[in-house]
């Protein structure tokens, strides 16, 4: 039986950002793409409003 890790589609959802492009070397002089690299930065973003709202509803 596989081991169930709780933040499995985290994960998922950080890779579908970074499958969108992948840095290449020597491409300093492209224009900046926000999915492609910033994909973690807005999944942990998400993920902590997310956080963020679960706690104040449960608090209620």
């Amino acid at each position: 039986m596989a081991s169930r890790n709780p933040l499995r589609w985290v994960a998922r959802w950080a890779d579908w950002f970074e499958e969108r492009g992948v840095y290449a070397p020597g491409e300093e002089s492209r224009a900046v793409d926000p999915v492609r690299d910033f994909g973690w930065l807005m999944t942990a973003w998400v993920a902590g409003v997310a956080i963020f709202i679960l706690l104040f509803a449960l608090a209620v």
